[in-house]
């Protein structure tokens, strides 16, 4: 299918919401005009009150963070593009997750986030980044050691460049623990993948 750009709308009620949300915020592509003006997304980048690993409350200023890193960084070309979507969308479901039902699988924010995703792209790269940028902090936390559980992350992820590169980002905030991005990193590097974990999204 592609990018492509479907939903959305034109809706100026919409566009100040969003303006209000992610005030610098201004779309590098049709992929992102689309998505940014989509009303679940912008539901989702609302929705939040500070809590453990997010003191900053709101969905939108976590995101309105990373996409000030990526300039500072100068990412550019294709790994920026994609950084930037990752970043819109990774976190904008979290509101759509049944508190009520374990936050597994379908009702995974991350998961209900892809599911989303996929209304956009097919880009598998893209999609298996936002999927899983949970799970190495969650195999840190639960099951360190288990050489099965990293692999089966890393069979996942088409893209370790951009996975390991979103891990990092979505790290830098305020209120994030570094030590599951340094041992999923030293994993990848027992694995002889370290050069995959850094180079593969490069360049435009």
């Amino acid at each position: 299918m592609g990018d492509v750009d479907t939903a959305g709308g034109d809706d100026p009620t919409e566009a100040r919401a969003l303006a209000d949300l992610l005030p610098a915020f201004r779309p590098e592509s049709d992929l992102e005009r689309a998505v940014a003006s989509d009303p679940v997304l912008i539901e989702g980048l609302a929705w939040g009150k500070p809590r453990r690993g997010h003191p900053e409350g709101p969905v939108a200023v976590h995101v309105g963070h990373l996409l000030e890193t990526i300039e500072r960084w100068g990412e550019t070309g294709r790994r920026r593009a994609d950084l930037r979507f990752v970043a819109l969308v990774h976190d904008a479901l979290k509101y759509r997750v049944s508190p009520w039902r374990p936050k597994t699988g379908e009702n995974h924010h991350a998961v209900r986030g892809r599911r989303f995703a996929e209304r956009y792209t097919d880009d598998e790269r893209l999609l298996a980044t936002i999927e899983l940028h949970d799970r190495p902090y969650n195999v840190w936390r639960r099951r360190r050691g288990d050489p099965g559980a990293v692999g089966r992350i890393i069979d996942r992820v088409p893209d370790l460049g951009l996975f390991v590169r979103f891990l990092e980002l979505d790290g830098s905030t305020e209120g994030k623990n570094p030590e599951p991005i340094r041992w999923f990193k030293a994993e990848l590097a027992r694995r002889g993948l370290a050069s995959r974990g850094r180079d593969q999204t490069q360049g435009g």
